[in-house]
């Protein structure tokens, strides 16, 4: 009998020490790195950090060297030609492709780049993420598209799996990290 209150009382401290570390040991699961490099250009570029994080977990979980099947590079994953078109947009003239791993300035061309797509669908999430994981091209095709948009604005159908996908990972991430991270501003740093 006392053998058995014993296990009892094991079993309840170890449930106990769990729910008291709950949120440390989720955030071993939904880690973030370079949280001063995604506060300070969420702010520069306007952006949701949370998002910012969210996309991270997403595209590289906070592997700065991570590179896609498509030879998509860094913590947010941006390729070649993109990365080139947004250092142009953001007037980095000495930009070289190789740099792309280097976790400011992969998150600064991250940053604006979510901020660019957020401004271009009008401030649509669903349809930005669409964009940064199958390309605007593809997104502007499904909003012309009857079976994916009813009125050329909103996507209610996409055809991809991938993207699908891609789309809920994000969004539930950001609710996951808005619960275990609390941000305050950059200006308060």
């Amino acid at each position: 009998m006392k053998s058995r209150k014993w296990k009892h009382g094991i079993i309840w401290a170890f449930v106990i020490l769990l729910l008291l570390n709950s949120a440390n040991i989720a955030r071993l699961v939904y880690p973030v790195k370079h949280m001063s490099y995604i506060k300070q250009y969420a702010a520069k570029h306007e952006v949701d950090p949370y998002l910012i994080m969210s996309i991270i977990k997403s595209e590289s979980n906070f592997d700065q060297n991570a590179v896609s099947s498509m030879h998509a590079t860094g913590l947010m994953q941006i390729m070649e030609p993109t990365a080139v078109w947004l250092a142009e947009g953001m007037g980095l003239n000495d930009f070289q492709y190789e740099d792309i791993t280097d976790p400011a300035l992969n998150i600064n061309m991250g940053c604006y780049y979510v901020a660019y797509l957020l401004r271009l669908y009008d401030g649509n999430v669903k349809n930005a993420l669409a964009a940064y994981n199958a390309g605007e091209g593809t997104v502007d095709r499904w909003l012309l598209d009857e079976k994916c948009s009813k009125d050329g604005k909103t996507l209610q159908h996409i055809p991809y799996h991938e993207t699908r996908h891609y789309i809920t990972q994000v969004t539930n991430n950001v609710k996951i990290y808005r619960i275990l991270y609390k941000i305050r501003q950059a200006t308060e740093v």
